[in-house]
């Protein structure tokens, strides 16, 4: 009898301890949508951050008057059809486009949406005063009008081949006038609605806590209810992508998980569950390293400002060698594999703008010869070259992330290899794509010697983003850290080929202007491309209608989302 008690109790200890390592799993079936964004929100205003993760937010309420399907093809939103030279919209000179908006939309709080919304947006967006991060693709325009309440025309200063780059897409979310007429300045930051806009999209914001979750609600204004499958939608921030991914591909904890930056074999592991399924899509982003070229640690002046160059990096050679040192295809077969191509080219997507001209290698002897030549030798024998009494000491800063780090670690090693002694930097996420002119550790600030983070043209055309290299596209602290450029990257031959590139009607003559800028950043060294990276999220298997595109956010068609079986 004792042995039969003891097996007894032995079976019943082994199938308690079992039970205890699964995790209880969340019921998906109560009208909740939940989306995991492990890089948190941190402002619901667009047009004042650099974070893709703010953008995602935005979108569910905000609206642009079109889009682009993963085909190129324009998908409109608020405007009532797309402009064509057919329909009169687009003007046989290339000089204007008249949008014909959707009659009888209203904003989430009731009020109708009208043409004076769109040029709104415009005057805010070209502000000085309001520093909007996406001013530069509005320069182009001259002006913008309304014809009546449902008809905008917008003049531009030149010719212009790519009239579909403004309130169009990621950039170009239209905002409420009435909501920000009064923050229109220099007081645009402060601005209520910059936590809690209302929107033309499907669902509203009722809840936001900067740095952690987003609640949604369906717009009662919503110009179709029956699409609307959610009763509420939960944004959660923070975390890690890896936790994003085991929560929607394993436990079924949430949904949706955004831009699963993981490595390849742990996506691998969490999708053989079973519970979900990882998308990935390859489009224009592309991981680098940007090169500071101004100093970020002057004797005396602005730190990371144009007047006071870099002590080693405006040395053409020097970036040549920086860039030979580093081992592309070790970071992208090891840590992205399937989701990543290592690439030489700045512009990666469409496939018709990628330069056939350019290579990388991977070479420690060249890289060591370039820096010979130029003069920096390691004199005193300590391990670092130097230079006139100048260390070459660097700090390489970028987001937390695991994936992120590695590729630190990779990158460390590989340039101690040529004498150069590198500090390692994580910024949390929120902090570092923010674009809060008040903090220091944003990429707009760039107080470090290299900073890495993934970008890249949210357009079939790349216009907008190779103008992210022009000299007037530097933050600096006279235009409240607004700007693209964040290399402090300064080349008036540059500029001059982006300057012909956007009035140049030619299709091939363009192609060829586009190609032309990024060969010259990759030859002279401007930066470091890394992987070509593919756009990955993770969907639960309960979740359908999610559609990926390259030109624009995720949550794009986020009304299209139901709940399946």
């Amino acid at each position: 009898m004792l042995k039969i008690k003891t097996v007894l109790l032995f079976l019943l200890s082994l199938v308690l301890s079992v039970s205890c390592t699964f995790e209880p799993q969340v019921k998906l079936d109560d009208g909740i949508l939940r989306l995991l964004y492990w890089q948190a929100p941190t402002i619901l205003n667009p047009h004042l951050s650099t974070g893709f993760k703010d953008y995602e937010a935005s979108r569910i309420t905000l609206e642009p008057l079109a889009s682009y399907d993963q085909e190129g093809n324009l998908v409109v939103f608020l405007a009532a059809e797309a402009p064509s030279l057919e329909n009169g919209g687009v003007a046989p000179d290339g000089k204007s486009v008249t949008w014909k908006l959707k009659q009888g939309l209203k904003w989430s709080d009731g009020k109708p949406f009208t043409a004076a919304d769109v040029v709104f947006t415009y005057q805010y967006i070209s502000n000085p005063e309001v520093a909007s991060n996406t001013a530069g693709t509005y320069e182009i325009i001259e002006s913008v009008e309304a014809i009546d309440d449902y008809t905008v025309k917008i003049n531009f200063k030149n010719v212009n081949p790519a009239w579909f780059l403004v309130f169009v897409g990621v950039e170009g979310m239209i905002l409420p006038s009435h909501q920000f007429t009064d923050y229109n300045g220099a007081n645009a930051r402060q601005a209520p609605a910059n936590q809690s806009p209302v929107g033309t999209g499907p669902y509203r914001v009722v809840e936001f806590k900067p740095g952690d979750t987003v609640i949604y609600e369906p717009n009662p204004e919503f110009r179709d209810q029956s699409l609307l499958a959610f009763k509420r939608i939960e944004l959660k921030g923070g975390g890690d992508a890896t936790s994003a991914a085991r929560a929607v591909l394993q436990t079924q904890e949430a949904d949706f998980a955004y831009n699963l930056q993981v490595e390849a074999n742990i996506l691998d592991e969490l999708a053989a569950a079973g519970q979900g399924q990882v998308l990935a899509n390859f489009g224009a982003t592309m991981e680098r390293i940007l090169i500071n070229h101004s100093d970020p640690n002057p004797v005396s002046g602005e730190r990371s400002d144009p007047e006071f160059p870099h002590p080693f990096f405006q040395d053409t050679k020097v970036r040549q060698a920086f860039n030979l040192a580093i081992d592309r295809d070790t970071i992208a077969q090891e840590l992205y594999g399937v989701t990543g191509k290592a690439t030489a080219n700045v512009l990666v997507g469409p496939e018709i703008y990628n330069s056939p001209n350019t290579s990388f290698e991977f070479n420690l002897a060249k890289a060591n010869s370039l820096l010979d030549e130029t003069g920096w030798l390691d004199s005193n024998n300590d391990g670092t070259r130097d230079k006139n009494g100048v260390e070459m000491k660097i700090i390489f800063q970028t987001s937390v992330n695991p994936l992120r780090q590695k590729t630190q670690q990779i990158v460390k090693q590989n340039l101690r290899e040529i004498g150069v002694e590198t500090e390692l930097k994580s910024i949390d996420p929120s902090i570092f794509f923010s674009g809060d002119p008040a903090s220091t550790d944003t990429i707009e600030r760039f107080y470090a010697d290299l900073q890495m983070y993934s970008t890249g043209n949210t357009n079939p055309d790349p216009s907008a983003y190779l103008q992210s290299f022009t000299c007037a596209s530097i933050p600096k602290k006279s235009n409240n850290w607004s700007g693209d450029n964040t290399s402090r990257y300064c080349n008036p031959s540059y500029d001059k080929l982006w300057q012909k590139s956007i009035q140049e009607l030619n299709v091939d003559t363009r192609r060829n202007l586009l190609i032309e800028m990024n060969d010259l950043l990759v030859n002279e060294g401007v930066l470091i491309p890394l992987v070509h990276r593919a756009d990955v999220i993770g969907i639960s298997n309960r979740l359908s209608g999610v559609e990926m595109t390259a030109w624009d956010l995720r949550t794009w068609n986020i009304q299209n989302w139901k709940r399946t079986s």
